[in-house]
């Protein structure tokens, strides 16, 4: 699955930073495991409400290249999934997970050589929750998938960081917002769930539980290391977590040549080109606008799995999505609307050498 990358979870994280602001070191700031919203909440600890600087949108020409940015990440992440949905019926659902997760471990490790010393027990404890949050979700994601059409599945899990931030929140105005969001759920399911498969749907909302859970300690991850360096050792103890589950239900299959070949497009999909994508368009975007953009996701979802897995939508579930999409937004502009104070005038400072350097990064 792909790691949270909805406005709903960008607007969480946002919220969460808002609280550590008073007594919790949990805001994001951590490069995110698929990485936007820690992307996204770095910088909006950095500049909470800044719509200036580095990171603003300029119009015209420029202001689409980092929107395209966005867009191909979420597309990368969603036909990546869809992909993996393709692998189950090889692998498993708990094989693919474990194949992507140790693929995408591996490769970020390489990349990111994080320091194994001079780090607390805290730290360990933070990365390790955060790696089992991050199995955990993926496996019932996966579960899910296996189970419903992948853009239910998107949709039904995005409940979990939406709920997050409207508790985190505390503003009635995002309980129209949750209200928005339950009612598509409630339509997507017909009432009930047993339009789509009971089993499957659990699983998707299990996923969206542990998606807001990953949030939380994804923001704490990163406050605590570098870079890029928690979300690789977080992505190696969820690889390590999920591997002999993956062993079990698949065995030697998972060494199978092509099979090995399409998880490590999966693990690049859904993990480490989006990562990169969108942590290049957030130098150039304000958080909000590339938090909108996230909500899209379940939309996304939904034309990768008619694509690719020939889903179809029906009209109801079209309709279902889109309140879950506009709910999502909402929410977002809601959160973003409260944390962003009026700049009091005053004066330019004087231009030093370092206050260059520091607008440069």
């Amino acid at each position: 699955m792909e790691e949270p990358r909805t406005a709903a979870a960008t607007d969480a994280v946002a919220a969460v930073d808002a609280a550590a602001a008073v007594s919790l070191p949990e805001a994001t700031g951590a490069v995110q495991a698929t990485g936007s919203v820690q992307a996204a909440g770095s910088l909006q600890a950095a500049n909470p409400g800044d719509s200036t600087g580095p990171g603003k949108a300029v119009g015209g020409r420029r202001s689409l290249g980092p929107v395209a940015l966005v867009v191909a990440g979420g597309l990368s992440v969603q036909f990546g999934a869809a992909i993996a949905v393709l692998l189950m019926p090889r692998t498993g659902a708990l094989g693919i997970v474990s194949l992507r997760l140790a693929l995408a471990a591996i490769v970020l490790l390489a990349v990111c050589r994080p320091a194994l010393r001079g780090h607390s027990r805290a730290d360990w404890g933070t990365v390790i929750a955060f790696g089992a949050a991050m199995a955990a979700m993926n496996c019932l994601f996966y579960q899910a998938a296996d189970r419903i059409p992948l853009g239910a599945a998107v949709t039904l899990e995005v409940i979990g960081p939406l709920a997050l931030s409207v508790i985190v929140s505390r503003r009635l105005v995002n309980l129209l917002w949750a209200g928005l969001a339950l009612g598509g759920v409630l339509l997507l399911s017909g009432g009930g769930f047993d339009r789509l498969d009971p089993l499957g749907a659990a699983y998707a909302l299990g996923a969206g539980v542990m998606w807001a859970t990953y949030i939380v300690f994804s923001a704490r991850t990163g406050r605590r290391f570098p870079q890029a360096d928690g979300l690789a050792l977080a992505m190696a103890v969820g690889a390590l977590l999920a591997l002999p589950l993956g062993i079990v239900e698949s065995g030697s299959k998972l060494l199978v040549p092509s099979t090995l070949g399409l998880a490590l497009a999966v693990a690049l999909m859904s993990s480490v080109l989006p990562y990169t994508l969108e942590l290049l368009a957030l130098r150039r975007l304000p958080a909000p606008t590339f938090a909108v953009l996230m909500s899209l996701e379940p939309a996304i979802a939904a034309t990768a799995g008619f694509l690719v897995l020939h889903q179809a939508l029906s009209a109801t579930d079209a309709l279902a999505i889109a309140l879950v999409i506009v709910a999502s937004m909402g929410a977002v502009r809601t959160q973003i609307g409260r944390g962003t104070p009026k700049p009091a005038p005053k004066a330019a400072p004087t231009p030093t050498r370092e206050s260059a350097r520091d607008e440069v990064r």
